[in-house]
């Protein structure tokens, strides 16, 4: 086979690969609402089951992005989705609070895969490719949208303890497909003498923690809304599990599947504005979605009058839908970010940026149990993620856009005007 032959492979495979790890790393999404009503958890302790995952998926992202760089991703890929094998299957037989937190740390190993494959896919291809292969690529993250499908019916017409048995057997064809049909390539390996500590050098770069704030929201509240929205609709609307993870696909499947789009659209624009765009596409859609449910009344001449403010479940979902796509191309974006900058360390970096990225899905979705518990209102999960918004949009002003060279122009005196 050639090597665009290969490289075509290692895509396509890779990308499959990446989809079925984040149906399995969001499970809890689904399942996580009759395990909480089995256990009656309040919120805080809902989000803290449906985060546990996440945080193992989050820890593992930089060591598992080095030993890419030097090992290959093949090989680190395929011991990563069979190690969360048995754990998968090992979930149907868990019984207390406790269990679940345990077992879900295992389970999320999955969530490791993307530092894995990000990097082993990029090196496939040429500098000018690299923003659309990584798109692609990231287009697994339709796997948390995969995941309100297939769960759902499997939970209607078989009980919530069949998903993980079957995402078990699932994980294991993919592990042997993957090994068949995805290639390794030496030349893609880091330099053999560039020791652990080496590589975490990039540590100490704040571009590094800026591109962690700006994943922390496409990645890591996409993460964590992709958690929390099927227990949103039920609570808010009213809606049965099916309905509410059918419309709460309508945020994670753009989410995900726009993400080539929007690496084709970072290789032709540039991340910078690219993410700009989705940033403030992101900072209109929260604030409105932020709103809670009001009642007022107001003194007229009249008399009193009541009055309702509040978005309904067509709006909502079609703000849903709006984040969700510009979510998809702020996740391209930040990578093109890396790739550009951070050529040969693409893998340390995409690690650091993930785990960013995936302690941001872990932490939110405790956050926004915490205040639901503490202010019982629901939409303060995107008052949380609005405020999040505002940091990166301050952050990116004073050292990228300010900077340009439209904002350096000299203001004309009134006697040139």
């Amino acid at each position: 086979m050639t090597k665009k032959g290969q490289a075509l492979s290692v895509l396509i495979v890779s990308t499959f690969a990446f989809t079925v790890c984040f149906m399995v790393w969001m499970m809890f999404a689904v399942i996580g609402i009759p395990i909480k009503k089995a256990l009656d958890l309040n919120s805080t302790q809902s989000g803290l089951l449906m985060a546990m995952p996440v945080l193992t998926g989050s820890l593992i992202r930089v060591p598992l992005g080095i030993w890419t760089d030097k090992f290959g991703g093949r090989i680190v890929f395929a011991v990563l989705m069979a190690c969360t094998v048995i754990p998968i299957w090992l979930m149907t037989y868990a019984t207390a609070y406790w269990h679940y937190l345990v077992i879900g740390l295992f389970v999320g190993l999955a969530g490791g895969s993307f530092s894995v494959g990000t990097p082993y896919v990029a090196r496939w291809f040429p500098k000018k490719q690299q923003g659309s292969a990584m798109g692609v690529f990231g287009m697994g993250n339709a796997g948390a949208a995969l995941n309100k499908f297939v769960a759902p019916a499997i939970v209607v017409g078989f009980g919530w303890t069949m998903v993980p048995k079957v995402y078990a057997l699932i994980m294991l064809g993919t592990v042997i497909m993957f090994w068949f049909f995805s290639h390794s390539d030496p030349a893609h390996h880091a330099a053999k003498q560039v020791p652990f500590m080496a590589q975490l050098k990039a540590l100490k770069d704040p571009t590094v923690f800026k591109y962690c704030q700006y994943y922390s929201i496409v990645f890591g509240g996409y993460v964590a809304l992709s958690l929390w929205m099927v227990q949103y609709y039920v609570g808010e609307f009213g809606l049965d599990i099916r309905t509410a993870a059918l419309l709460a696909a309508c945020f994670s499947l753009p989410g995900g599947v726009l993400r080539a789009f929007g690496g084709w659209l970072s290789d032709k624009y540039g991340a910078h504005s690219m993410t700009w765009w989705v940033l403030w596409v992101s900072w209109v859609c929260l604030f409105l979605l932020s709103y809670p449910q009001t009642d007022f009344t107001v003194a007229t001449v009249n008399g009193p009058q009541t009055f309702h403010v509040g978005l309904n479940v067509y709006t909502f979902t079609i703000l849903m839908f709006t984040l969700g796509v510009a979510w998809g191309f702020g996740k391209a974006s930040v990578f093109k970010y890396i790739s550009d900058d951070y050529t040969h360390n693409i893998g340390a970096v995409s690690g650091i940026v993930g785990l960013a990225g995936g302690l941001g899905g872990f932490l939110l979705p405790i956050m926004f149990g915490a205040l639901m518990d503490i202010t019982g209102i629901r939409s303060s999960a995107f008052m949380l993620m609005y405020g999040v918004v505002w940091v990166s949009l301050i952050w990116m002003y004073w050292t990228e856009v300010r900077t340009k060279e439209y904002m350096q122009q000299p203001v004309p005196d009134a006697a040139q005007a």
